[in-house]
């Protein structure tokens, strides 16, 4: 049997004025109370738990970094690390709180670096980046490129500072051996513009061999005719000193020929010597274009080395082709010459090929030098069957060649792109209503 409760005494008193309705509002606002307090309750626990993930976010992303971070007091002592920072030094954070930043420096130096960073009441927001040196878990030094930033109360006010750093050594390691590795890149290319070079220097052998045949051979036969001069001279001389008689001097004089002799001996000394100039010009030459390529810069007539160019091409091609080039005035630009002319030599010989392995009936290769507004311009073009449009785009890439194999390397055309921008110049190729156009564009010389 359930046992009711008594009435409480307070619903027993009567009260003046007081109906059961007021009674029902008054339980409906109490309703209303209890249950804005239920949904005040869900949304403050809901606040505690975006809260909760929100500090878990931030705790996830420090652990996560890995660069160091240290928030420390207005003194210098530490408030909080990340764990970047602890497995460097090899504490954990419980360690590090209340320690003083500059006791973890590995010198006085850093730790002087530090205090004035700390002290400085005029930090802007971007921070002082100084590096430092920490000693690590090890008890070795370790270099640290940090940046402070102060750290603003609710105030306003400077309450510390906040560090954020990052260990160099490895990146002075990866710096140390990408350095390696691009000097090894440059020697690589050093020899490989240098090999083609000698490539281009093959092709040249029969036509210097000719070149250099002519002053030899007119050398030579000037060296044989005043070897008989010599001779005759002797002759003559032996019968001056024996003192021979008048008549018998002047029959050998006219039967030696000897006033014909010394009449032509001048231009025959100076025949032997501009031959013998035109040799060592040659070798010079030559001697100069297959010399390894130092960096330095000086002055050069581009419309010189032009005409070097299209005279050795012209010499060592095995067919006639027509150059059509009329060297005008002095173009100076800044580089090295015998770089120069192996890109002349490279757009030469591809225009020279173009024609001829299109059997064009009348092989022709314009060339010309001018300068407008402070650059100078080589443009070399031909009659051929000009570029391929799906070819434009790589005809500068190193081994791309259209050649058959074993008559290019595809290097020509990329190392001639690499010298002219080394230049800093620029080098372009189009297809015009006639063939192909090579373009080199570098900016004159002061």
């Amino acid at each position: 049997m359930t046992r009711q409760r008594d009435p409480s005494p307070m619903a027993s008193i009567p009260l003046d004025g007081v109906d059961e309705s007021t009674w029902l509002d008054v339980i409906r606002k109490m309703d209303e109370v209890y249950t804005r307090l239920i949904d005040d309750e869900v949304e403050l626990e809901k606040k505690h738990h975006e809260l909760e993930q929100s500090q878990q976010f931030i705790v996830s992303v420090l652990s996560a970094m890995s660069d160091v971070l240290v928030v420390c007091d207005e003194a210098g002592c530490i408030e909080q690390a990340n764990a970047a920072l602890c497995e460097l030094v090899g504490r954990s954070e419980q360690q590090l709180r209340g320690v003083r930043l500059v006791s973890l420096m590995a010198d006085d130096a850093s730790a002087s670096m530090a205090r004035a960073a700390m002290a400085r009441p005029d930090a802007t927001r971007k921070g002082e980046t100084i590096e430092l040196t920490l000693l690590d878990a090890q008890g070795e030094a370790v270099p640290v490129d940090a940046t402070c930033t102060r750290r603003l109360g609710s105030q306003g006010r400077k309450v510390g500072t906040v560090w954020v750093g990052r260990p160099m050594a490895e990146l002075k390691r990866a710096y140390q051996e990408m350095h390696a590795a691009h000097e090894a890149l440059k020697r690589t290319q050093q020899q490989l513009l240098h090999s083609e070079k000698m490539a281009s220097l093959g092709q040249l052998v029969a036509g210097v061999a000719h070149e250099l045949n002519n002053p030899i051979s007119f050398v030579l036969g000037n060296v044989h005719a005043l070897r008989k001069y010599c001779d005759r001279l002797q002759s003559y001389m032996a019968a001056l000193e024996a003192h021979e008689s008048e008549q018998t001097l002047l029959t050998m004089r006219r039967k030696l020929r000897i006033d014909h002799l010394l009449a032509d001996l001048p231009s025959l000394m100076e025949g032997t010597l501009e031959g013998a100039q035109r040799t060592v010009d040659i070798v010079h030459s030559l001697k100069c274009f297959s010399a390894v390529d130092s960096d330095v810069r000086e002055p050069v007539n581009l419309v010189d080395v032009v005409g070097r160019a299209i005279h050795w091409v012209q010499t060592g091609y095995p067919k006639a082709v027509t150059v059509h080039w009329q060297p005008g005035k002095a173009c100076r630009v800044l580089g090295n010459a015998g770089q120069l002319q192996q890109v002349a030599m490279n757009l030469l010989q591809n225009a020279f090929d173009a024609v001829v392995g299109a059997s064009v009936e009348d092989p022709v290769v314009w060339v010309a030098v001018d300068d407008q507004d402070g650059w100078a311009r080589l443009t070399v073009r031909d009659n051929g069957p000009g570029i391929a449009p799906e070819h434009l785009l790589r005809i500068f890439d190193p081994f791309f060649t259209t050649k058959p194999v074993g008559k290019g390397t595809g290097l020509g055309l990329s190392i001639s792109y690499g010298i002219v921008d080394q230049h800093g110049g620029i080098l372009s190729a189009r297809n015009t209503e006639q063939g192909a156009e090579f373009i080199m564009e570098f900016a004159l010389a002061p």
